[in-house]
């Protein structure tokens, strides 16, 4: 299995130069204006995103959970920037032309390089107000979760270093911008959906996530309760991009 890198907080607030599968990030972060640094996001605009067919739907108010997807495609050893742009078109182009939904349906997207990418449009804008975009990723769940997508599939094996620094940094961000408590906001999908989803590794390292997380946030350490379910009992992604159930009946049928 891959290593897992800890972090801590002055790691987080230096916020200008991270390592992440051998390259440098070194621009300064796109959303400044939250009290915890921000992490650097690459816009669609830099990863060359397709017009959406419509433009996404923002809610005036902040999203009360953070859900962690897996992209459910090969462990990929590259973990190149134009890597990580290719496969933030990949997705886009599956959730339009194979889905018919109207733009890519997370609202993030995580590279195994490390690489931070805004998903639907409008995502990042609607994270520096404080409100948020209507994705498609969770079923029936989309008008008030934030979704993640994390290069890979985790079934059996971990995310890599880089991924699961940048997923932290990430998770503890969006925590500051929208006032979250992570042991209880941090959730996988599959406790909204039945779905294997994000793979049974990834899914029992939430607790870890949380933790890692609250130590940035200078959280207090008391557990909330809450209930874990580490194995899902289905067997994993059927195609590439499978993560399991995106739109439900009280969704817009168009993602």
């Amino acid at each position: 299995m891959s290593e897992v890198i800890r972090l801590d907080r002055r790691t987080m607030l230096k916020g200008a130069a991270t390592v992440a599968g051998g390259a440098l990030l070194g621009a300064a972060p796109v959303l400044p204006s939250a009290a915890l640094a921000a992490p650097r996001v690459y816009t669609r605009a830099e990863w060359s995103a397709r017009a959406p067919r419509r433009a996404a739907t923002v809610l005036d108010r902040a999203p009360d959970h953070i859900v962690v997807h897996h992209t459910a495609t090969a462990n990929s050893t590259d973990y190149s920037l134009a890597a990580a742009f290719a496969l933030s078109r990949s997705i886009q182009n599956f959730h339009m032309d194979s889905n018919g939904w109207d733009d890519t349906g997370q609202q993030l997207t995580i590279s195994r390089g490390g690489h931070l990418m805004e998903g639907r449009n409008r995502s990042l804008a609607a994270v520096q107000a404080g409100d948020h975009v209507v994705g498609a990723h969770t079923a029936s769940h989309n008008d008030h979760t934030i979704g993640i997508e994390n290069e890979g599939l985790y079934m059996t094996v971990q995310p890599t270093a880089a991924l699961w620094v940048r997923l932290v940094e990430t998770c503890a961000w969006l925590c500051d911008v929208y006032g979250l408590n992570p042991y209880t906001a941090i959730v996988g999908h599959r406790d909204y959906n039945a779905t294997a989803c994000p793979g049974d590794v990834l899914y029992a390292m939430l607790p870890r996530l949380r933790d890692e997380v609250a130590g940035f946030l200078g959280a207090e350490r008391r557990r909330q309760v809450f209930t874990e379910r580490r194995r899902s009992g289905l067997p994993g992604p059927r195609f590439r991009f499978d993560h399991g159930p995106a739109l439900g009946p009280g969704d817009p049928n168009r993602g």
